[in-house]
């Protein structure tokens, strides 16, 4: 049997994911890493971004997505720890509540470059966040379609 991980994933409020992975995807501070079993010890920061946990379950593994706000992993003798600023699973995103939350933050972004006031920053923090779960949701609801025809039925085979 191939080696796992023990992947856990948390935040301040809640533990968001705890179990076996085959390989876990996290949004470096310099790009997408991928952790697998026997992975060298590691400490790095993480920026906001879809988190992806590989080969959960059984057969068919399956793959979570979480979109994250930031945080910390560490990994050490086959345990992955993620320490998140924020964090939610893909089948937990509202995404009409993060198409408007992004489209408030664009109107914020847009009334700041004009009336030279206010908190550009948190403005343009809440538009990548929001960015980011609408992202992560709209992929969810991409593999859920699967490959379909017109309708959303599945196409026949001859």
């Amino acid at each position: 049997m191939a080696q796992k991980l023990e992947c856990e994933i948390v935040t301040v409020e809640r533990v968001v994911y705890r179990g076996e992975a085959s390989m876990v995807i996290a949004p470096g501070l310099e790009g997408d890493m991928g952790i697998l079993p026997r992975h060298a010890p590691l400490l790095a920061a993480l920026r906001e971004g879809e988190l992806v946990i590989r080969g959960v379950g059984g057969a068919p593994a399956e793959d979570i997505s979480i979109a994250i706000g930031g945080g910390f992993v560490e990994v050490l003798n086959n345990r992955v720890v993620v320490l998140a600023d924020s964090a939610e699973r893909a089948d937990e995103i509202d995404e009409q509540r993060a198409q408007a939350a992004r489209d408030s933050a664009l109107q914020q972004i847009a009334n700041k470059k004009t009336d030279l006031g206010g908190d550009l920053e948190a403005a343009e923090a809440a538009l990548r966040r929001s960015s980011t779960r609408l992202k992560v949701a709209q992929r969810r609801q991409r593999r859920r379609s699967g490959p379909s025809g017109p309708g959303g039925e599945t196409p026949s085979r001859p």
